[in-house]
């Protein structure tokens, strides 16, 4: 594919398995169209992985004292990305914030063009990378049908707020998206 980065946000364990608090329940076809993209983005693909913060500081406090299950070390099971991306993981970006757009992500896009954005949560982690992202200038696309929200309301929602950032921000799906590339 020509031009672009392929952002896989978050497609970790806590996200996946079923009886996690945070488990998107659409993981599973987020996870598909993720795969059908990947050989059309080679090596220009960068996994990100939330992490919970060492020691809170500020907000985070508030947020884990509501969650404190999550408040486990890098290495714990929780936060590795599922079986079906730890192989095609060349590059991650750890992050203890919300939202993955920085100095790491925007020197992996260097100048690639564009950033397309899948994985969960859509109304969480994609959407607070994608405005801070197109807020920086990035052109980004996000591919509808492979992210998943916390639940099929809040992933419409968030697709609405982002669609209004047009033309910042751009959504696809899978299939428009491989079209394009021809």
């Amino acid at each position: 594919m020509s031009g672009g980065l392929l952002a896989v946000i978050d497609m970790q364990r806590v996200f996946a398995e079923p009886d996690s608090p945070w488990a998107a329940p659409r993981y599973a076809e987020a996870a598909a169209g993720v795969r059908r993209l990947l050989p059309a983005f080679g090596d220009r693909v960068t996994f990100t992985r939330f992490l919970a913060p060492a020691k809170p500081e500020g907000a985070w406090r508030s947020y884990y004292d509501r969650w404190p299950f999550a408040l486990q070390p890098p290495d714990a099971q929780l936060w590795s990305l599922t079986e079906d991306f730890a192989p095609h993981s060349r590059h991650t970006l750890d992050a203890t914030t919300f939202g993955k757009w920085g100095p790491d992500l925007a020197r992996h896009l260097g100048s690639a063009g564009r950033l397309v954005l899948t994985g969960v949560s859509t109304d969480c982690c994609v959407l607070s990378t994608a405005l801070a992202a197109a807020d920086a200038g990035v052109e980004v696309v996000v591919v509808t049908d492979a992210c998943a929200g916390a639940d099929d309301a809040a992933h419409a929602r968030a697709l609405q707020l982002m669609e209004s950032y047009g033309p910042l921000i751009r959504l696809t799906t899978v299939t428009e998206l491989l079209a394009e590339a021809g």
